[in-house]
């Protein structure tokens, strides 16, 4: 397992090439990819990730993007309750930022039926993706279950490789359930390839009988032109705040699982003895409700923005004093790359690749996922520690371009070990 692709698979891809070339040049990669996790007209900031390396693979292969929504019998009707009634209105193809996206329905099985799903994921997709066989070389699958597990049974109908890119939960959670982890355990190892983003979901997949050889590791890449240092004074005039004071910044999903209740604790109990310090919580979700509650009860001290462009992230990366990520598990979390590239330290949790991103306390602090009081202390030492932006933006991975040709060295791996063993 190496973050860059190994020797091995360079002489592979070599190998597969040479017959193209005699043949009067080698053609670019055809990739089929399919993933729930892809922005879409309902949720545009969903796995923003996920678009920006799609975009920049797009330049190196031909890449075709099924970007799956799942959906059911009267799903409409549940809206209120239901993201795939919330999908329901979602065109069957988008363009974004040129690329183009295509949004097959899965049938899902609402509470019901997780260790199936896979297979009627393959099953919904195949009647609109059985005539590409033979003009495809690599079926792409972005998150272990069901998308990775569908798009190993879908290569092989289709007669390409299979590859499987693992983000975090998909397998420090899903494998917990004994029969998902079972369909996983079964499926993933057949996989041609497994893309990890950080070295414990490596570990992991290896864990689930993924043969190491198989298993390589490719950190996500950042878009540099968006994150970079920033005047504070600056971003916080144009965001409205006030110039003083302390701002703790939280991105994501709000959640509990991400750690947004355990900051809403932490925050209440520094909030009486710090009455300069702030704290934004960009996103949304379940436990939206709560946040804005704590918004009430602070008022002009907490900050509930909601979803927002990348641009806008960026400016409260850049108004903020620290990032604080308090999950209680990840895999390789972008949005702590986007701090350090803006030059921000962190707080968060030692949990999945996050240990390996923040290597030393000049870029910030760990503390244990669900600890509010270690939480609370680190926060508190955190936002009134003083240090240089510009001296951790060092530790800010690649770009996408680049994230993109390391991705497309594995894709060509797999389909060139695929293709010599027919």
């Amino acid at each position: 397992m190496s973050e860059l692709a190994s020797e091995p698979i360079r002489d592979a891809v070599a190998s597969a090439a040479e017959p193209a070339a005699a043949r009067g040049g080698a053609r670019r990669l055809r990739v089929l990819a399919v993933t729930q996790l892809f922005p879409n007209s309902e949720t545009p900031m969903l796995a923003v990730y996920n678009r920006l390396q799609f975009t920049a693979l797009a330049e190196l292969c031909d890449l075709d993007v099924r970007a799956v929504i799942p959906w059911f019998p009267g799903a409409r009707l549940v809206a209120r309750w239901s993201v795939a009634g919330r999908c329901v209105a979602i065109p069957a193809e988008e363009d974004l930022d040129g690329l183009r996206v295509r949004h097959p329905r899965f049938l899902m099985l609402p509470k019901l039926g997780a260790s199936i799903s896979p297979a009627l994921y393959a099953a919904s997709l195949w009647p609109e993706v059985r005539a590409l066989k033979g003009s495809v070389d690599v079926v792409l699958g972005c998150w272990a279950m069901p998308d990775g597990v569908a798009a190993v049974m879908l290569a092989r109908l289709l007669g390409a490789a299979a590859v499987v890119k693992v983000h975090g939960s998909d397998l420090n959670v899903a494998p917990n359930n004994k029969l998902v982890g079972q369909v996983m355990r079964w499926v993933l190892p057949r996989a041609d390839r497994l893309i990890a983003v950080s070295r414990p979901l490596a570990e992991k997949a290896k864990a689930l009988g993924v043969p190491a050889e198989r298993v390589v590791q490719v950190r996500n890449g950042l878009n540099r032109d968006v994150f970079k240092v920033r005047d504070r004074a600056e971003a916080r005039s144009r965001l409205g705040l006030a110039p003083q004071g302390r701002w703790i910044l939280y991105v994501g999903t709000l959640d509990r699982t991400k750690g947004v209740v355990d900051l809403i604790e932490a925050f209440t109990r520094l909030a009486p003895e710090h009455p300069d310090l702030h704290l934004a919580l960009v996103g949304q979700g379940p436990e939206d409700g709560r946040c804005r509650a704590l918004a009430s009860r602070y008022p002009g001290r907490v900050a509930v923005p909601g979803v927002l462009a990348l641009p806008d992230v960026a400016q409260w990366m850049a108004a903020c004093d620290i990032l604080t990520l308090p999950s209680w598990n990840e895999g390789t979390p972008n949005v702590i790359l986007e701090a350090l590239a803006s030059g921000r330290r962190v707080v968060a949790t030692s949990v999945g690749g996050i240990p390996d991103i923040l290597t030393s306390t000049a870029l910030g602090e760990m503390v244990p996922a669900q600890n509010v009081p270690a939480l609370a202390e680190a926060l508190s030492r955190g936002a009134y520690t003083p240090y240089d932006p510009a001296a951790l933006t060092s530790a800010a991975p690649y770009g996408w371009r680049e994230n993109a040709a390391r991705v497309l060295e594995v894709l060509q791996a797999a389909a060139a070990e695929r293709a010599l063993a027919r």
